[in-house]
């Protein structure tokens, strides 16, 4: 196999092959989400006042402190973290950031640094120095099984640790607390040594009972003044930004994550013959689509998948600029798009998926050369199709949910939910050499009938 188009399958061959498949219409859906987020130009001084709350007693005055960003793509994230570093800096202290993202951004300094810098997260922008290193420390081994624990070596080596997560439902476990400050300390701050320890534990033992055992040694060990933690709404959007105290990462975390499937964003169906996904990354999902959106979770060990939705068929049609080729996760899908293959950096997928033990999440799919290709594929699978009742949906990524392209059954089905409204009745998909012609659902605000 010598170049891309080995792995492609032409468009002519997937169509001579599933014959006569006929196309549904798209309409236009639209979310009716009832929301409160934080005003934009008020989530800087949230975040300050977030750091405020924290306690600094022990923190010598000019002493550093180390703050935590990692690579999701968190709404705000840039304003939010220098809000955190202004507030530190303010109230005495010299702050530096560094990354904390496990093996992210291809497990190099570099290569995290520019993680960064790609979600607005720049020395100019945060008004700080960004430390970025695989370096680690040994901080010690958890009581029981004697796991080695790790930390980013900057950041032990600091007066003080003030990690900064979104907290939210984690794609491959269910557990108290899930992705937030604790994952952050053990997965993030581990970097790309502590974060395959960790994971590979997680085998046997389970995130569930690890990440707080862990969490518990790291904030014994290293002087964690606590966090900053995140909850978005449904649109993405900021919703709360609270400081919390070490003694609070795993009993306050746990309500936050309440909280925040509450406001977890879904596919508005359980039941979908086909889900077209314009994107997928890291800085949408860890696993690039976010499991508990699409009701599959193939890699991880020992882990239930979500009993809902029920999808058939799923095809990825793109990687996000932001995932720099990181497509972790597209072991997911049933068929993906040539772009998709052709953004694929398989050094930076396959360190993730070894430091993840989740090697069956960076499965290529077949790769289908067009749009139409994918569709048609997709639709000849899944049994007899009837353009009228078959359900389909196109959507940005799993992250941004609040339009949708819908096939005439599920915009049927829209009109009796108080939660749907139906923004575009339906017409034939129109393709421009073979691609889609019409936008990502998530930019078609100015559609409006």
């Amino acid at each position: 196999m010598d170049t891309l188009d080995d792995l492609v399958v032409p468009e002519a061959t997937v169509l001579e092959a599933c014959g006569d498949t006929p196309l549904p219409e798209f309409g236009l859906i639209e979310r009716v989400w009832n929301t409160d987020p934080i005003p934009s130009d008020r989530v800087e001084s949230a975040a300050a006042e977030a750091v405020e709350s924290l306690d600094f007693d022990d923190v010598p005055e000019g002493g550093e402190v180390a703050v935590g960003a990692g690579s999701r793509g968190i709404a705000n994230l840039s304003s939010i973290v220098r809000g955190v570093v202004g507030a530190v800096r303010d109230a005495g202290y010299d702050p530096f950031v560094f990354p904390a993202m496990g093996s992210h951004g291809g497990a190099t300094g570099e290569g995290q640094r520019e993680m960064l810098e790609s979600l607005g997260v720049t020395e100019d922008a945060i008004g700080c120095e960004i430390r970025s290193s695989m370096e680690v420390v040994r901080v010690g081994e958890t009581d029981d099984r004697g796991v080695p624990v790790y930390a980013d070596a900057n950041a032990a080596a600091a007066d003080a640790i003030v990690p900064v997560n979104r907290v939210k439902p984690h794609t491959d476990y269910d557990g108290p607390v899930e992705s937030g400050l604790s994952k952050m300390l053990v997965i993030g701050m581990g970097k790309q040594r502590g974060a395959k320890t960790a994971h590979e534990w997680a085998i046997d033992w389970s995130f569930r009972n690890m990440i707080p055992e862990i969490t518990g040694k790291l904030l014994a060990e290293l002087p964690v003044a606590g966090g900053v933690a995140i909850v978005e709404d449904q649109f993405d959007d900021t919703a709360l930004i609270e400081g919390v105290p070490p003694s609070g990462f795993l009993d306050r975390e746990a309500e936050l994550l309440e909280r925040a499937y509450d406001l977890l964003p879904t596919v508005p169906f359980d039941d979908v013959d086909v889900l077209v996904l314009d994107r997928q990354g890291k800085d949408v999902s860890g696993q690039g689509m976010d499991t508990n959106v699409i009701g599959r979770r193939p890699f991880a060990i020992n882990e239930p998948a979500p009993e809902r939705p029920d999808i058939k068929r799923i095809f990825v049609r793109g990687l996000t600029e932001t995932t720099h080729g990181n497509a972790m996760g597209m072991g997911s899908a049933d068929f993906v798009h040539r772009d998709l293959a052709a953004e694929l950096d398989s050094s930076t997928s396959l360190i993730n998926a070894i430091t993840a033990s989740t090697t069956r999440g960076v499965r290529l799919p077949p790769v289908v050369e067009t749009d139409r290709a994918g569709l048609v594929a997709s639709l000849s699978t899944v049994g007899v199709v009837d353009p009228e009742t078959v359900r389909v949906l196109r959507a940005t990524d799993t992250m941004r949910l609040d339009r949708l392209y819908a096939s005439p059954a599920l915009v049927e089905a829209a009109r009796d939910r108080a939660d749907l409204r139906v923004v575009a009745e339906p017409t034939p998909i129109e393709f421009d050499g073979g691609a889609f012609a019409a936008p990502t659902p998530h930019e078609t605000g100015d559609v409006d009938t």
